[in-house]
């Protein structure tokens, strides 16, 4: 979409805010809004951004130990391919926007442009990669209910349902949300593949469908914000949080991944006997460098309520074909689509990762594994938390990281993670996780659940 053409959507649609946003290194949307009178100079220049905002930790706690504070400014500049019309926020919209130094190059401690550099790097190469987010999530709304002791109303937040998983009175009792938010999707070009209530009470997953990574990532950031911005019409609370309460079930994001050859249009992980060499390889480096992907990939520290052993939230480095307690899963192939269909399913994922990190990191590791022609062990078709020990060590299946802390110190070793997220970057990331597992070392379960809830 070329400036003008932006401009006039602008005025017909009587849009008076556009909003320039982007995702921060603790994966909190953000941004500014241009009035639509001073739109044409603000999409052309773009609007000015401290650089200490990329040091604020989840509490909104700045972390001035990494050298950015106060002083120092990039830019917010717009990709006006994003732009979107906000359908639950009446004369708004938005566009998604990379941050870029005063001389216009992209600023070091962008995640949008470490993204672009992945891709950028082996579309030269002739690799395109494809990706899909499949986001689990809870809805509730806080009601008023007496206190024995005190007799003082107190808020408590209640699930949309209680129903079984996949269950049939699940999908009537969130109908009516449901149906406003795949609306709400559709108008803004995201196309729903699938949807059905999960296993926790108030918890639903709604899938989209693939897309080149960059605009994958774009869609997630998207969904994120049309998912709160609907629930908010209806009075409901909606969550990505991993873990949004102590005995509920966590809600992942599952990361699905396929390259294309882009002269041949061909799958390159597509092969009659379930997975290519190619994609074998893929797997490879995944698993060589899990250990330090989660502490991108499950960034929080809410991610490790969930990650861990028959959660279903694969907290072992192994990989296995439909094997849903896999790290990493081979998904079977859909009749008379098995081309188109191949990919792979990394599963731990949750939404308070930056999706424009976890693509990056995932792409690197598994390129890595291409590079270096590595083999991986045996595929697991059992729970992994169950195998021998001798099992485990032929097949080099280990615990994921139990914490923030001890997965940011496998990335701190990890060269490759550490190249591709840039070292600035990469220092900056990690005093902003040191903070907050510090910060939530301090708070009880309940606190730190809280706290989490509504940040994502």
């Amino acid at each position: 979409m070329d400036l003008d053409s932006l401009l006039d959507i602008v005025e017909q649609n009587g849009i008076q805010l556009v909003r320039f946003l982007y995702c921060d290194t603790s994966s909190i949307i953000r941004g500014k809004a241009s009035s639509a009178m001073n739109l044409s100079s603000a999409l052309q220049s773009g609007i000015g951004l401290v650089k200490g905002m990329m040091a604020m930790n989840l509490v909104d706690d700045m972390q001035t130990d990494t050298g950015y504070g106060a002083t120092g400014e990039v830019r917010l500049c717009p990709d006006l391919e994003t732009f979107r019309i906000l359908p639950y926020a009446p004369s708004s919209a938005l566009v998604l926007c990379d941050l870029l130094e005063l001389d216009k190059s992209p600023w070091s401690l962008c995640p949008r442009s470490i993204l672009k550099r992945q891709i950028n790097q082996y579309l030269e190469l002739g690799i395109r990669f494809e990706a899909a987010f499949e986001p689990e999530f809870f809805i509730g709304k806080f009601e008023e209910h007496s206190c024995a002791r005190d007799k003082d109303k107190q808020k408590e937040l209640v699930p949309i349902d209680t129903s079984n998983c996949f269950s049939t009175d699940g999908m009537n009792k969130a109908g009516a949300f449901i149906d406003d938010f795949i609306k709400a999707l559709t108008v803004q070009n995201l196309t729903v593949e699938q949807y059905y209530p999960e296993l926790g009470h108030g918890q639903h997953e709604l899938s989209i469908s693939h897309a080149p990574a960059l605009t994958a990532a774009d869609n997630h950031i998207v969904y994120r914000e049309t998912l709160r911005g609907v629930a908010n019409l209806h009075g409901l609370v909606a969550s990505m949080a991993p873990k949004p309460g102590i005995d509920a079930p966590g809600n992942g994001c599952h990361l699905h991944l396929s390259a294309w050859d882009t002269d041949t249009n061909t799958n390159l992980f597509y092969s009659d006997n379930g997975l290519s060499n190619l994609g074998k390889c893929f797997v490879a480096g995944l698993l060589r460098h899990l250990p330090a992907i989660v502490a991108v990939t499950c960034a929080s520290t809410n991610s490790y309520r969930r990650l861990k052993p028959r959660a279903w939230s694969s907290a072992f480095t192994c990989w296995g074909y439909e094997n849903r307690e896999a790290a990493i899963r081979v998904p079977s192939l859909y009749w008379e689509r098995e081309l188109e269909t191949a990919n792979i399913e990394v599963k731990c994922v949750d939404s308070s990762s930056n999706p424009y990190l976890a693509l990056a990191v995932l792409i690197a590791a598994g390129m890595d594994g291409v590079k270096r022609k590595m083999t991986p062990p045996e595929p697991v078709s059992t729970d992994p938390s169950t195998v021998s020990a001798s099992e485990a060590a032929e097949k080099k299946i280990e615990r994921l990281p139990p914490s923030l802390k001890e997965s940011c110190k496998k990335l701190l070793m990890d060269q490759i993670l550490i190249e591709a997220l840039g070292e600035e970057f990469t220092r900056v990331y990690l005093k902003v996780k040191t903070s907050e597992d510090a910060h939530f070392a301090k708070l009880s379960p309940e606190d730190e659940i809280k706290a989490h809830l509504q940040k994502f």
